[in-house]
C-alpha cells in the first residue's frame, strides 16, 4: 500500500492566503492611469505651492513637537487628501536606517506603499460626506483605545469633516481633547467655517493655498515633457486659468487637451484648447474692451456678436472684461512693472489703454462690469444683457473721470446769477451747497423727465426758463407752494451736487424715498412749465442737506451769542442760566439776536 501522503488537487487553493492579507508579487497591469492619479505627489517635495505648511511640519517633526490632530483646508483638488496620506506616512515612517517619524519620504518606508494605496490596517480613511452620523464616529472611537497592529500610530483621516452632524462632532470632542498617545487625527475640509470652533481649537490648522497660475503652468509643462506630449505654453496657461488654482482640475483638463492633437498635426495649440474649454479668444475680448473705451460702440457690439457666434459664453466674456479692467487698474496703480500673468504683447496693449484712463474711471468701469456680470448670469437672454453692459461701458468712457470733474467744478465757481439771496454778487456759493469735489452722474443713474437739448445749450449765466436758479431758490419755491411732504423730503434726504436751471443732480441719503426725483420733476413741470432733469447718483459727492445746514447755522449763531460780551456778562450774573435759542430779528436780516435765558 502506497503510504505517500495524498496531495491536494492543483486548484490554486493551497496558495491562497487569508482575504485582505495576500498581496500578489506582481500587480496586474492597471492600463491607462489618468494624470491626476499618475502624478499624485509621493513625497512632500512634490507638493507645489505649499512651502509654508511643509516648512512648519518639517520643523515640528525635527523638534519632536508633533500635534495629535491636524486640520487641512482649501479648495477642491488642491491636495488635502494627498497631504493627509503623506502626513500619515511621515508619522509611521520606518526603514532599515530610520525608525522614527520623518518628513523625508524619498526612500519609501515599510508602511509607505500600503498607506499610499489606502490599504494599511492602522490608517483608516473615512468620507464624512457619506458617513455623517454619530454611530459612524462611535465606531471609530471604540477602536481608538486599541494599540496599532503594526505601525507606530493609528491614524484616522476624515475627509469633508464639515459634513459630520452636530452629535457626531460632540462625540468626537472628548477624544480630541485627550487622545491616546498612539492615535492621530487628520481632518480635511473645503468648508472650514462649517467646522465648530470647539473642534478647530483642538487641531493644528493648515490652509492649503490656491496654486499661482504661472506656477501651475510650469507644473503642467513638466508633466507634458514626461508624457512626451506637446502643448503650447499659452494653451497650458489657459488650462491653469480655468482650473482656478486646483491641481486636480488642471490635470484633468490636461488629460483632455493632450488628445486634441496628434504627431502629424504638431503641438496642441492655444485656439484648440480655447475651443475645448469653451472660452472666447482673450485677444478679441481685449479688442472688444478697447473699442468700447474708445467710443467705437458699433464695432464693439459687432465684436461681441462675433464672439458669441464663435461659441463664446457671454458670462465668460464679461468675466474676461472684468479681468482686463482689473489688470488696467493694477497697471495704473503699480506702473508697468505690475505682475499681470499675461503675454508680453497683451501687457503692452494693457499699458497703452491704462494711460488713457484715470484710476477713478477704471474704478467706475469695474463697478459697471461687476453689476453687468450679475445681469448676464440672471437675464433670460444673456447676450442681450452683455450688449447692455458693453453699452454702459461705452457711455461711461465718454464721461470725465471723478478727478477731472472735481478740477472742472473747482475752476468754475457759481455765477452771479446763481448766488443765494442776501449774498453779494460774485460771492461763491457756500461749499455745502456746491462742493468742489462733486462727481458727475454715473451712466446708470436714474433720470427723471430729462431736459430737452435746447435747454442744455443755454450760455452760462442765462436762465432759460422761469423757476429756481439755485438750490436755495428751490427750497424757497417749495415753501411758497406749501408742498409740505415734498419740502420735508428734499430738506432731509437731498445732498445737492450740481444745480442749474432745468437740471439738478443730488446724492440721496440712505433712507431717501426712491421716487423723490420723479415727484420733484413732476412738481417743477407744473410750477415752471418746463421739463427738469433730476438725477440721483450715489457716487455724487453732495454737500449738506438743508436740514444739516439749518442745524449748522443755528449752532454757529449760538456760538456767536456765547461769545457776545453782554451775553457772557448775563450768564455770569445768573449762575445756571442757559442759552436756549437765537432768533433773527424780523426788522432786518442782520445777525442781531434775542437771547432767551433760563434761571
Amino acid at each position: 500500500m502506497d503510504e505517500t501522503p495524498l496531495q491536494p488537487e492543483d486548484t490554486g487553493a493551497s496558495e491562497a492566503l487569508m482575504p485582505g492579507l495576500d498581496l500578489p508579487e506582481t500587480a496586474p497591469d492597471p492600463g491607462y492611469q489618468v494624470l491626476a492619479r499618475k502624478y499624485r505627489p509621493s513625497k512632500f517635495e512634490d507638493l507645489i505651492g505649499q512651502e509654508p505648511m511643509v516648512r512648519t511640519l518639517t520643523n515640528a517633526f525635527a523638534a519632536g513637537r508633533i500635534a495629535h490632530a491636524y486640520m487641512l483646508t482649501g479648495v477642491r483638488g488642491i491636495g488635502k487628501t494627498t497631504t493627509a496620506r503623506l502626513i500619515a506616512r511621515a508619522l509611521n515612517y520606518a526603514s532599515d536606517e530610520i525608525d522614527a517619524p520623518s518628513m523625508n519620504l524619498a526612500i519609501p518606508g515599510v508602511h509607505c506603499e500600503a498607506i499610499a494605496r489606502s490599504a494599511h490596517v492602522d490608517v483608516m480613511e473615512m468620507d464624512a460626506a457619506s458617513r455623517t452620523g454619530v454611530g459612524d464616529i462611535r465606531e471609530i472611537l471604540e477602536g481608538v483605545r486599541y494599540a496599532p497592529v503594526s505601525a507606530r500610530y493609528k491614524v484616522y483621516i476624515i475627509d469633508e469633516v464639515h459634513m459630520l452632524s452636530t452629535s457626531a462632532f460632540n462625540a468626537l470632542l472628548k477624544t480630541l481633547e485627550e487622545p491616546p498617545e498612539h492615535a492621530k487625527f487628520i481632518f480635511a475640509t473645503t468648508e472650514i467655517r462649517k467646522v465648530p470652533v470647539t473642534v478647530l481649537s483642538r487641531c493644528q490648522r493648515f490652509d492649503l493655498k490656491r496654486i499661482d497660475r504661472e506656477e501651475l503652468t510650469d507644473h503642467l509643462e513638466r508633466i507634458c515633457r514626461m508624457e512626451n506630449a506637446s502643448v503650447d505654453r499659452e494653451g497650458l496657461s489657459l488650462i491653469a486659468r480655468a482650473a482656478e488654482g486646483s491641481v486636480r482640475d488642471a490635470l484633468s483638463l490636461l488629460d483632455q487637451a493632450i488628445v486634441q492633437g496628434s504627431e502629424e498635426d504638431g503641438p496642441v495649440s492655444a485656439p484648440q484648447i480655447r475651443d475645448m474649454l469653451g472660452l472666447a479668444d482673450r485677444a478679441r475680448v481685449l479688442d472688444l474692451l478697447e473699442q468700447a473705451l474708445t467710443g467705437k460702440t458699433s464695432e464693439a457690439l459687432d465684436e461681441l456678436a462675433s464672439l458669441y457666434d464663435a461659441g463664446g459664453d457671454p458670462v465668460v466674456i464679461t468675466r474676461d472684461l472684468l479681468d482686463f479692467v482689473h489688470a488696467l487698474s493694477r497697471v495704473k496703480a503699480a506702473g508697468s512693472g505690475a505682475d499681470l500673468g499675461e503675454a508680453a504683447d497683451t501687457v503692452e496693449r494693457l499699458a497703452s489703454l491704462a494711460d488713457a484712463q484715470s484710476l477713478g474711471q477704471l474704478t467706475r468701469l469695474w463697478k459697471i462690469l461687476l453689476t453687468g456680470l450679475d445681469d448676464v448670469r440672471n437675464a433670460p437672454d444673456p447676450l442681450a444683457a452683455a450688449d447692455m453692459t458693453v453699452l454702459r461701458l461705452a457711455a461711461a468712457a465718454t464721461l470725465p473721470g471723478p478727478e477731472e470733474a472735481a478740477r472742472i467744478l473747482a475752476a468754475h465757481p457759481a455765477s452771479p446769477a446763481s448766488a443765494p439771496a442776501g449774498e453779494a454778487p460774485g460771492k461763491p456759493e457756500p461749499a455745502s451747497m456746491a462742493p468742489a469735489g462733486a462727481l458727475p452722474v454715473r451712466d446708470s443713474a436714474p433720470v427723471f423727465e430729462p431736459v430737452s437739448p435746447p435747454d442744455r445749450q443755454q450760455p452760462d449765466g442765462e436762465v432759460p426758463m422761469d423757476g429756481p436758479a439755485t438750490f436755495e431758490e428751490l427750497i424757497r419755491l417749495l415753501r411758497e407752494k406749501r408742498d409740505i411732504a415734498l419740502q420735508t423730503d428734499v430738506e432731509r434726504y437731498v445732498r445737492p451736487a450740481g444745480f442749474k436751471p432745468g437740471s439738478f443732480t443730488y446724492q440721496p441719503e440712505p433712507d431717501c424715498p426712491p421716487d423723490l426725483g420723479q415727484r420733484l420733476a413732476k412738481r417743477l413741470l407744473e410750477w415752471t412749465g418746463a421739463r427738469w432733469a433730476i438725477l440721483a447718483s450715489g457716487d455724487a459727492q453732495g454737500g449738506e442737506t438743508w436740514a444739516e445746514r439749518r442745524k449748522r447755522l443755528e449752532e454757529e449763531r449760538l456760538e456767536r451769542a456765547r461769545r457776545d460780551p453782554a451775553v457772557t456778562e448775563a450768564l455770569r450774573l445768573f449762575p445756571g442760566a442757559e442759552i436756549l435759542s437765537v432768533r433773527e430779528s424780523d426788522s432786518d436780516k442782520t445777525e442781531t439776536s434775542t437771547t432767551e435765558k433760563r434761571a
